[in-house]
């Protein structure tokens, strides 16, 4: 399980998370939602302790206060909203630094397939500078995806924490990746997604945590926090879930939606690793 209890984090004096707590459970998708400003990256870069915070955050009842960056790298990989390289790396060569931070290093196939998973086969000695920013977020999904390539390693669950990870993606390749979450997840991986769109969210998330203005609105499944009551105080205007605008409205919602190409392979993950590769 990872878990934060009473978060306070500050910039220039002024708090962006005040007391939030947050649990996520290995095997679930969470989501992380609420309006611009709300602390949702804050409060996941405090979940990676890359934030100075008051409170505590624990992995598996671990103050990760106390855990070693490689012990910390081999349970859990982040991604970043955003990742600028300064030099000509070929894609090949973004997805093996996930290696470097894993456990799976001895493993040669490992980058290869992660490229494939997220849609890119033949991509791999292309340079990343030249890609779109969509590729470019792909790639870099690849490589937290090469870190932690199984899901479950030695009995505990690893962790993907995703900050926006469908931001800059068309519908297919949104529905493509948070279907390699909900499959991380499906076989005892854990999932913390910060989110947006809220119907993607309903579609995938097992649990939902909404904030606002630093502090934690609403958390629990996906039903009972997908309220008209929670969002409309969350994001301080009338929303209502489930209900259809009026016939006058265009309107394209994404659980509508199926790939209908082949845009990747989509092998599942495996859950137990047997050889480290250490």
């Amino acid at each position: 399980m990872l878990q934060a209890k009473n978060i306070t984090v500050s910039f220039g004096g002024k708090k962006a998370l005040r007391g939030v707590d947050f649990t996520a459970q290995p095997g679930q998708i969470t989501a992380i939602v609420g309006p611009n400003g709300s602390g949702k990256t804050t409060l996941l870069r405090a979940l990676t302790g890359e934030v100075e915070h008051n409170g505590t955050v624990s992995l598996d009842s671990h103050d990760i206060a106390g855990m070693k960056g490689w012990e910390l790298a081999a349970r859990r990989a982040v991604l970043p909203q955003a990742a600028a390289l300064a030099f000509p790396f070929t894609v090949i060569e973004v997805v093996r630094m996930g290696l470097f931070g894993g456990t799976s290093g001895g493993d040669a196939t490992v980058p290869s397939a992660a490229l494939a998973r997220v849609g890119l086969s033949g991509y791999a000695d292309r340079l990343y500078q030249e890609l779109s920013g969509g590729e470019q977020q792909r790639v870099q999904l690849a490589r937290v995806l090469a870190q932690v390539w199984h899901p479950v390693w030695q009995g505990a669950a690893r962790w993907l924490l995703l900050d926006e990870p469908v931001a800059s993606l068309d519908i297919a390749h949104q529905l493509l990746v948070m279907g390699i979450a909900r499959d991380f997840a499906k076989v005892g991986g854990g999932v913390v997604a910060v989110m947006h769109d809220l119907n993607l969210t309903a579609m995938f998330a097992d649990t939902v945590a909404v904030m606002a203005a630093g502090q934690m609105v609403a958390q629990g499944p996906m039903a009972q926090v997908m309220t008209d009551d929670t969002l409309s105080h969350a994001y301080g205007c009338g929303l209502r879930v489930s209900v259809a605008p009026p016939m006058t409205s265009t309107f394209v919602l994404p659980h509508t939606a199926q790939l209908t190409h082949d845009i990747g392979p989509l092998a599942p993950f495996s859950a137990v690793r047997t050889n480290t590769g250490c």
